[in-house]
């Protein structure tokens, strides 16, 4: 069975010059070369701030780029059928796309309603802060610039909880519309935390529901992609998404994959929506995330055996995304947790040669990130590599030690020259006895990653002895398989 790898085609700064669906079709057959399976695009719908909006911010579903509102035509990324033609050329290449949905919230309304709410505290969403007042609330979405084209949906206060913003006031808040209540399953930080940003959908309104399920299924027939990236899904009902992939899968008649976003350092939590939704899509693991970042900024005191102890990859491997960065951890956004480029290739070493789990590599560890003036991770295209060709077969853990761990995969028969010996540390240089299969007896093993040059002979027992350089990881592979590395890999 092959391995499957996603992609994160975008990071926050991107710049707002309309080719990044231009760029993704000229890449797709790098990127299916490279080794990638799965692409998850980010949100191809025109955003409050038009074409320098990341996508977050929505304002009109509908509108892919085709649409002259908030200021422009295309998006951030590019037009309707640039994107279109991107999709395709990704599938052509044997890459499935999953689009980013975010249906939590929209933004950009184009005319205001007045409203009675009540004010609810910033630190719990439960504890009211006023009695009923009437503000004036941007709830008004009438989208004039596509004038009906798909659908005349026209939203009002009616199909909203709350929103943070009183034009009248001119002040900021958390105000709950009258005769609402927050979502009483979402996640209980800040006491209940249904409420995000903009303008709330209130998905216990049944007219809210219909209308964003009836463009879930114009969606897929627009753009036939293959699954579904699932925007912060711990702000809304969790009986929501369950509901709503149930009808989108009968729709489109095929499997669909899905990852959601629930962004928590509390296994629990994740493992409990993951309960609710009948295990019905995949979450993001970002306690491996948090697990990870503690590691690298721990000076080498931390405790490498625990590294997978509270991840959703342990708890729930068929239901695992794992990731080392994303767009919401890189420097400057509102969950900054940058993984420390020294820590880069252990992490990816971590989520790319293991068998559990689906890795999901970050654009901005593949590329760069220009802005900031981050380099790409340069061992990254390797583990890529060796994952495709090599990182198959049974998995034996040497998770035995506070800083050097280790793992072996014992290849298989389907994979010439598969097999490999993973050694890590987060400390000083070590070395550990490992068994990668008596079938290895006799045959020297060789550090792809380049840090050592002389071999590993494997003993007639199937054990070698492997050495890992401080702060870093060695990946040990038969000879043909390392010459094979050294020759694609640039």
């Amino acid at each position: 069975m092959t391995n499957k790898t996603l992609m994160q085609y975008f990071e926050w700064y991107l710049p707002d010059n309309g080719l990044l669906w231009k760029r993704c079709q000229a890449q797709a057959k790098a990127l299916k070369e490279a080794g990638i399976d799965m692409i998850w695009l980010p949100p191809a719908y025109k955003g409050a701030a038009g074409q320098s909006s990341v996508g977050y911010d929505v304002y009109d579903t509908y509108d892919l780029g085709e649409f002259d509102q908030k200021g422009s035509v295309r998006t951030k990324y590019g037009t309707r059928d640039e994107y279109l033609t991107a999709v395709k050329a990704l599938q052509e290449q044997g890459i499935q796309v999953l689009s980013d949905v975010v249906l939590n919230h929209m933004m950009g309304a184009d005319g205001t309603e007045t409203v009675m709410v009540e004010e609810t505290a910033g630190h719990d969403r439960e504890q009211e802060i006023s009695g009923k007042h009437p503000i004036t609330a941007w709830t008004r979405f009438d989208f004039p610039g596509r004038q009906g084209k798909y659908s005349d949906f026209h939203w009002n206060a009616s199909h909203f909880s709350g929103t943070d913003w009183d034009q009248g006031a001119q002040r900021n808040g958390i105000f709950r519309f009258e005769g609402k209540e927050w979502n009483r399953e979402t996640d209980a930080e800040n006491g209940n935390y249904d409420y995000l940003m903009g303008a709330d959908l209130d998905t216990a309104n049944p007219e809210t529901v219909k209308a964003v399920t009836e463009w879930g299924k114009w969606y897929l027939d627009t753009v036939h992609m293959d699954g579904f990236r699932l925007d912060a899904v711990k702000h809304i009902s969790f009986d929501f998404y369950r509901e709503w992939l149930k009808n989108v899968r009968a729709h489109a008649g095929r499997d669909l994959f899905v990852v959601g976003e629930y962004w928590s350092k509390e296994i629990e939590k994740m493992l409990h929506y993951l309960d609710v939704t009948e295990n019905s899509l995949s979450l993001f693991d970002v306690t491996l995330h948090f697990s990870f970042l503690h590691a690298a900024t721990s000076n080498g005191n931390f405790d490498m055996r625990t590294l997978f102890d509270t991840s959703v990859v342990k708890a729930r491997p068929q239901n695992a995304v794992t990731f080392v960065d994303n767009h919401d951890t890189q420097p400057g956004q509102a969950l900054q947790s940058f993984i420390p480029a020294w820590f880069k290739p252990i992490a990816y070493a971590l989520i790319l040669l293991r068998k559990d789990g689906i890795p999901c590599v970050f654009y901005g560890d593949y590329y760069g990130i220009p802005h900031d003036k981050i380099p790409a991770v340069s061992e990254l295209k390797r583990l890529l590599y060796l994952r495709r060709n090599y990182a198959y077969g049974e998995q034996t853990d040497y998770f035995d030690d506070a800083s050097v761990v280790g793992f072996t995969r014992s290849g298989d028969a389907e994979h010439p020259d598969s097999g490999m010996a993973v050694l890590i540390t987060d400390s000083v240089a070590g070395r550990k006895r490992m068994h990668v299969g008596q079938h290895f007896a006799g045959v020297d093993f060789f550090d792809a990653m380049g840090h050592f040059s002389e071999p590993v002979r494997i003993g007639e027992d199937g054990w070698g002895e492997f050495m890992v350089d401080g702060g870093s990881v060695a990946v040990w592979v038969p000879r043909t398989a390392y010459e094979s590395v050294c020759t694609e890999v640039e």
